[in-house]
Order: structure tokens, then C-alpha cells, then sequence
């Protein structure tokens, strides 16, 4: 079964079939075998990851950053000091221009319903 992940937004697994899920692991644990391998992955060259974190962690962001640049792309790191979104801009309008100069965008939010209420503003 071929899946398609282009455009598809990942916020919850209640979102994700069960054949997406499997791929999306099956995808992931190629990827950490090639890694330890020392295969080249150059799935993101010159693409943008806009990385919008809501709560300070130093594994997240790390292991976020070490992905997309291990895959060629750049992860591009924003926090609430950097985003208008703290200061009552819709998260939309974050994205709308963010959207203008990466290809995908990252949320680390931890409220739960905050997070998804971003997330959701951005499909």
C-alpha cells in the first residue's frame, strides 16, 4: 500500500490510519538504520524547517535540529521572544508568511489544547 504523506499534517495519531502510522515507523526506523550505517540521506536539501517552540527543551530541539540537518535541510529555530504569536498575532498569519520561506513548519507546545488550537489555525 503506497502512502501518501505530502501536504498531510501530523498533530495526533487519532488523525493517522493505522497503514499510515505503520508506514510512518517503518519510514523511521530505515532512517536511524541508515544513520547508524553512515548512509547519506539527502531527503531535505535547501529546504526550510521553521521549528516554533512555545516551552524551552534542550533534547527536542536538538534532536529536531540534528534530523533535518543530517536529511540537508536546515531547521530554522523560533521561540516566543522571536514570534508575534506571543504578542496576539493568529497563528495563521505565523504561518502564512513562515509558509513564504520554509516548507514545512514544527510545534512544540506542550498545552495541549494550545498546541492544537496553533496547529489547526496553521491547515
Amino acid at each position: 500500500m503506497q502512502t501518501i504523506f505530502k501536504g498531510k499534517h501530523f498533530i495526533t495519531l487519532q488523525d493517522w490510519t493505522e497503514g499510515e502510522i505503520d508506514t510512518l515507523l517503518e519510514v523511521s526506523f530505515d532512517l536511524k538504520k541508515k544513520f547508524a550505517m553512515g548512509t547519506i540521506t539527502p531527503y531535505l536539501p535547501y529546504k526550510t524547517i521553521f521549528l516554533m517552540f512555545f516551552e524551552q527543551s534542550t533534547r527536542t530541539r536538538n534532536s529536531m535540529e540534528a534530523g533535518i540537518a543530517q536529511l540537508g535541510g536546515h531547521g530554522n529555530f523560533l521561540d516566543t521572544s522571536t514570534m508575534q504569536i506571543s504578542h496576539g498575532e493568529v497563528a495563521k498569519d505565523t504561518a502564512v508568511i513562515l509558509s513564504r520561506f520554509g516548507h514545512a513548519i514544527a510545534c512544540r507546545n506542550c498545552v495541549w489544547e494550545t498546541g492544537n488550537k496553533y496547529l489547526r489555525e496553521m491547515e
